[in-house]
């Protein structure tokens, strides 16, 4: 891949590697000789601690350290990735990379689980959205970066690595021990749900549309003309491709219709992405499955699809991280820069930064939704140095659709979406108001 033109809208790092992308000019500003003369304040500082610090320091090291502090106050998605870490993060677009398999960023100096992804080792140990991770292998996260934790819980496939985890609900921290794997992520799961198509996605890869493209044209095999419609589940996907997440809107939207526009710092740097004539699934009906861990790039599938009526959107208020980062390689050799760049904006011009994507109809998996609502459900608000929501947020309504008392389900929000699609409810649910937030 050229790692020159691409874009990249993820909800944080993965262990193992770290996320990002969209190649940017540098800018210029009207202040440049004053900035060159601040330069002399930072070499002078450079060279102190080279020459006093009380044990020698890597020059590289100093060097790397210092632009990661610049970068990353300017707020929760924008960090500098070494050589090592840039090489990992072009390993991870392809869908392929060695780790524990979890989506991550930092908050309050832990590191936070954004999502586990599917069939990973932080998958079947049991990681959840909202664990923080306070040590690895009995060392503490505090005080480290993200860049230095991730690389703690990176190593040799088939070894192992202890965490020491912080729940919600959970009186005392307690510890997981997971084995490294080499990760190979299958981004699009599918398979019949009776007469409806259920199609998973889990991140947004290289293959993540042809996947998409494979998975309807084998449902519609499978469930053939009395297919009523699909289930697109896009819970606890953290995002990833800019490009991805246009091609699969434009796999159900028919004409060429606006899917999504990006928005910089300056107005000529607006782009416009629009579908292309075509629908795959010939129109039938589509649900889309939302979360708190539904984030960035699966926003925007799920905005276009709200914004022209091509899907009800089910479930609870997505993460809301409606930026862009850009990834802007730093000389020969010299890591990247991960920076973030544009805002992005639904067709109807909605920001979703820090409001997230409003369900049509508002369902809740079960008990994790009730109060406290903001440990139960992490969004890009709750991180420290956020970019600020533009415009009014979108207002959901005034209920939420929970389980009866008393009722378990394997998974409820599935089980009431394929209800809606099929036009008749067999759940068993209750309705309850929204509380003030």
């Amino acid at each position: 891949m050229n790692i020159n033109k691409f874009a990249f809208v993820g909800s944080g790092m993965v262990a193992g590697f770290a996320a990002a992308l969209m190649l940017f000019p540098a800018a210029h500003g009207a202040n440049n000789m004053t900035a060159y003369r601040q330069f002399d304040l930072f070499s002078e500082a450079f060279e102190q601690v080279r020459r006093n610090y009380v044990r020698p320091v890597d020059d590289q090291e100093l060097i790397g350290d210092a632009i990661e502090g610049m970068v990353a106050s300017l707020d929760p998605h924008s960090s500098y990735m070494d050589p090592k870490a840039f090489s990992d993060m072009q390993i991870q677009t392809k869908g392929e990379f060695g780790g524990l398999g979890i989506e991550v960023t930092m908050e309050d100096g832990l590191v936070k689980v954004v999502s586990p992804i599917d069939d990973t080792p932080a998958a079947r140990a049991g990681l959840k959205t909202g664990d923080f991770i306070a040590a690895i292998d009995g060392t503490p996260i505090q005080g480290l970066g993200l860049n230095e934790a991730i690389d703690k819980m990176r190593g040799k496939p088939g070894s192992k690595v202890t965490l020491t985890i912080l729940r919600t609900g959970e009186k005392k921290p307690f510890d997981v021990t997971l084995q490294r794997a080499v990760v190979k992520v299958e981004s699009v799961r599918w398979h019949p749900e009776g007469d409806v198509g259920y199609i998973r996605v889990t991140s947004f890869t290289e293959r993540t549309d042809s996947g998409i493209q494979k998975a309807v044209r084998d449902l519609k095999n499978k469930i053939g003309p009395g297919l009523k419609g699909y289930i697109l589940d896009m819970r606890n996907n953290p995002g990833g491709l800019l490009d991805q997440a246009i091609a699969v809107s434009d796999d159900f939207i028919d004409g060429s219709k606006e899917v999504v526009s990006t928005r910089g710092r300056r107005p000529e740097d607006t782009e416009r992405y629009n579908a292309r004539p075509g629908d795959i699934t010939d129109g039938k009906p589509v649900i889309v499955l939302v979360n708190g861990g539904t984030a960035s790039a699966s926003e925007i599938v799920a905005g276009a699809l709200q914004d022209w009526k091509r899907a009800k959107i089910v479930g609870m208020t997505s993460f809301g991280k409606g930026s862009v980062q850009t990834i802007i390689p730093l000389g020969d050799g010299g890591g990247a820069l991960r920076l973030t760049t544009a805002r992005y904006f639904t067709p109807s011009g909605h920001s979703i930064q820090a409001t997230g994507i409003v369900p049509d109809v508002a369902v809740a998996q079960g008990a994790e939704e009730d109060d406290p609502p903001k440990l139960a459900r992490p969004s890009e608000a709750d991180l420290p140095g956020h970019l600020s929501a533009e415009a009014n947020p979108r207002k959901g309504g005034d209920k939420i659709i929970r389980p009866a008392p008393n009722k378990k389900y394997d998974d409820f929000q599935l089980a009431y979406a394929l209800d809606l699609l099929r036009g008749k409810m067999t759940v068993s649910s209750i309705t309850t108001p929204v509380k003030a937030q």
